[in-house]
């Protein structure tokens, strides 16, 4: 066994103390504290990236096909859905990693009741369009029938919007289309929903797309996007580079006149994005305060440990140890204080975090931070990582700390009180 190892096993931290040495139970509670901290700032980083990107991309496309021509006018900047599908279908490289596809045709609108009035994006899908995350979040009702046999024109409203307009499930409203001609259609709510995205809440309904192709005039293979979704969206932007390539090379062959342009839910949404990008400088922040705490609370912690034993170091000299053993004897002693702080900040921080992942305590307002309560998410590749580097910096400000061992000597040390 390393002889150095097992003295320290040996020696209690508290020296010839009974009780425990008020400094090292400072310098206890301050690692501690900081791992809290840090796992709590990793927790909660994770967390608001997770959900807030998870939002954008079940309420966005992956991947949005539109006319080059896109904000010319409505009747320019059209897409023709079932030419980008035949394009996608026809590949079979790309064509296996999709999962949905759907049309969609946004038109600007009013909506307007005996009281009050809102200006909105009617945003038309087809049966393509994935519904899974909407159905989640609906208060009351359900989601709109979009297919061609339904009924009646139904559309889903947004909690805001109902509350502004003092709207409900079952009702109808008028919603208004202005282009040259002012068009209105009775339309019927089939739902509420509350993303807490204010973006989406405030400023879309949703409905069936052929509302917005009779509003326009189009045919039901025309819309404003194709909104492409993949099975795997960690690679966007090389997918939509080559979906891209893939609808210019159709393009060439068929000798069409239409020029598509293919852009990432990233690349639509910036500004949340970079937002988010924020928050990973404020973790880094974060992580490198408590990394510095952590540090001088355990040369603080290497100081007292040596004073408290300076006989013993005196002693170890006269014997013929050398210093670097004496050295990785306190390390190896200190270690311990280290090892504890890591279990205890480790149970204290991950238990916080699990409470608040599953009892929800700590509330946000959604219309600032998007979403009702402080997200967590746990990964257990982060907190080994986290764990590591805390270690790896501990034992650097050890091996400096101890250097103090080299200055005492044994002639001015055996006699010392």
């Amino acid at each position: 066994m390393n002889h150095e190892l097992y003295i320290a096993r040996r020696m209690s931290l508290n020296g010839e103390q009974q009780k425990g040495s008020p400094s090292l139970t400072v310098a206890l509670v301050g690692i501690v504290l900081a791992v809290t901290v840090m796992i709590l700032s990793v927790a909660v980083v994770m967390g608001f990236k997770g959900e807030i990107t998870g939002k954008i991309m079940n309420l966005d496309a992956h991947l949005k096909v539109t006319n080059a021509a896109l904000g010319i006018d409505d009747n320019y900047a059209t897409v023709n859905g079932r030419e980008v599908r035949e394009a996608i279908a026809a590949n079979q490289d790309f064509a296996p990693l999709v999962e949905s596809i759907s049309l969609v045709a946004d038109k600007s609108a009013i909506l307007k009741t005996d009281n009050d009035f809102m200006g909105i994006i009617m945003r038309g899908v087809d049966e393509g369009y994935d519904f899974r995350y909407l159905e989640d979040k609906m208060i009351t009702g359900h989601t709109p029938v979009v297919s061609d046999t339904a009924t009646e024109q139904q559309i889903a409203i947004s909690k805001t919007v109902a509350d502004r307009l003092r709207l409900q499930a079952g009702d109808k409203v008028l919603t208004y289309f202005i282009d040259q001609n002012i068009k209105v259609r009775n339309l019927s709510i089939s739902g509420v929903f509350e993303t807490d995205l204010e973006a989406f809440d405030g400023a879309y309904i949703v409905g069936g797309i052929g509302i917005v192709q009779g509003v326009n005039g189009w045919n039901g293979d025309t819309g404003t996007q194709v909104a492409v979704n993949m099975k795997d969206p960690n690679d966007l932007e090389s997918d939509g580079y080559f979906l891209y390539s893939l609808l210019a090379e159709n393009t060439v062959k068929q000798e069409s006149k239409n020029l598509f342009f293919v852009t990432t839910t990233q690349q639509n949404n910036l500004a949340f994005f970079a937002w988010l990008q924020m928050l990973d400088m404020n973790v880094v922040i974060i992580l490198t305060l408590m990394m510095i705490v952590a540090a001088f609370t355990l040369i603080s912690a290497m100081l007292m440990i040596v004073l408290e034993r300076i006989r013993v170091i005196g002693n170890f000299k006269a014997m013929g140890a050398t210093n670097g053993s004496i050295r990785r004897i306190f390390i190896y002693m200190t270690g311990k204080l280290i090892l504890k702080a890591l279990i205890i900040g480790n149970i204290i921080g991950i238990g916080l975090a699990l409470l608040q992942k599953y009892g929800h305590i700590v509330r946000l307002d959604p219309a600032s931070y998007y979403m009702p309560y402080v997200p967590i998410q746990l990964s257990i590749p982060a907190l080994l990582m986290l764990n590591v580097g805390i270690i790896i910096v501990s034992y650097l400000t050890l091996l400096g700390a101890s250097h103090i061992i080299s200055t005492i000597k044994p002639t001015s040390t055996m006699r010392f009180e």
